[in-house]
């Protein structure tokens, strides 16, 4: 499901709103999980799943093309771990 199929189905669901406002909940909530993640913080939504940043280490890695021996600097990575309840419904 894309952004857009996420907005319009929350708006069919839910006719009392305007489409601009839906859109603009959706992305006040992904613009909030964005924030926390960059600020260091876990983003729990329960019964979902749970957002954190992970900091992978700085690290020698090699250019395909050349062969050559590149250093890769420490980055952090976005990590999501699923919550039971959407775990058991993925399962069956």
């Amino acid at each position: 499901m894309t952004k857009s199929q996420l907005i319009q189905t929350l708006a069919n669901a839910n006719p009392h709103l305007y489409l601009r406002d839906v859109e603009r909940i959706v992305n006040t909530i992904f613009d909030e999980i964005t924030e926390a993640l960059a600020a260091g913080d876990r983003v729990e939504l329960r019964g979902f799943g749970t957002f954190s940043p992970r900091q992978r280490g700085a690290r020698t890695g090699r250019n395909p093309r050349t062969g050559e021996a590149v250093a890769v600097p420490e980055k952090a990575l976005p990590f999501f771990r699923t919550g039971k309840e959407l775990r058991d419904r993925l399962n069956g």
